[in-house]
């Protein structure tokens, strides 16, 4: 619990900034939604007609007049790379930091295992990636509660769902990639984030790019489909949970057996 305790304290300001700023962007999206609402109508109609633009970040098959699609588009980007990014920061950092700042050496002798040490830092990712959505999720209903919109939503639990499953996914992707690294790698995960959000808008724009659903996250939670069948696909879940299991595998795999200077 003492390591887990210190993990938190250090990450502490990075998990308010980055709770507070998705939530403020997600909280000012809800509440300008009745002011726009009477617009949604012939902006619904204009996506439609833009083609591939459309079609790349699902527009075409959401109704900009109803709430969950607007939603689904504005909101659901906001949490789904806000949340990426945040995912992949906690990941990447968490055991390269040790040999980065050079405290490696004082931490491993203590009488804990290597293994005991990977399993509290990955347990301390968890616990900043679900205290990121309880706030984020909370704000939400109560802007959607302020504008008089329904909070008995499946689709809209649907959807916090998925997202929270990516962040799990693109946290434990980067933390095993964490144990391959010595210098930090901020870099490589705010980049590879942004890689598996672009997949996506490719695997939309045409059919012989589908299989890349299967390599991004992205792919089980587009707002457009779960909106419009009321679940996840999963088919792409599953892939992504297989992911995950590999990600942290391999995390603890790796850092048992390095060398650590």
């Amino acid at each position: 619990m003492t390591l887990i305790k210190h993990e938190l304290r250090q990450g502490k300001v990075t998990l308010m900034i980055w709770t507070a700023v998705i939530a403020f962007m997600l909280a000012l999206c809800v509440l300008i939604y009745p002011e726009m609402e009477t617009q949604m109508g012939d902006v619904s109609t204009m996506f439609a007609e833009m083609g591939s633009f459309s079609a790349a970040f699902g527009m075409d098959r959401l109704n900009f007049g109803e709430f969950m699609g607007f939603f689904g588009v504005e909101c659901g980007n906001i949490l789904g790379l806000g949340g990426a990014f945040f995912s992949a920061l906690l990941g990447i950092s968490i055991l390269s930091k040790e040999e980065r700042e050079q405290t490696a050496e004082f931490l491993l002798t203590h009488p804990v295992s290597r293994r005991k040490v990977v399993m509290r830092k990955y347990i301390s990712i968890m616990i900043q990636v679900l205290s990121l959505n309880i706030v984020v999720i909370a704000v939400t209903l109560l802007s959607m509660q302020i504008i008089g919109e329904s909070l008995d939503n499946r689709p809209l639990f649907l959807l916090f769902l998925a997202y929270y499953v990516l962040q799990v996914e693109v946290a434990s992707v980067c933390f095993g990639i964490s144990a391959f690294l010595s210098h930090g790698g901020m870099g490589v995960g705010l980049g590879m984030a942004a890689l598996l959000y672009f997949l996506n808008i490719i695997a939309n724009l045409t059919e012989d790019a589908k299989f890349l659903k299967y390599i991004t996250p992205f792919g089980y939670t587009e707002g457009a489909d779960i909106i419009a069948d009321e679940c996840l696909n999963m088919e792409y879940l599953s892939v992504g949970l297989v992911f995950t299991v590999i990600g942290i595998g391999a995390g603890f795999y790796r850092y048992c057996k390095k060398d650590i200077l």
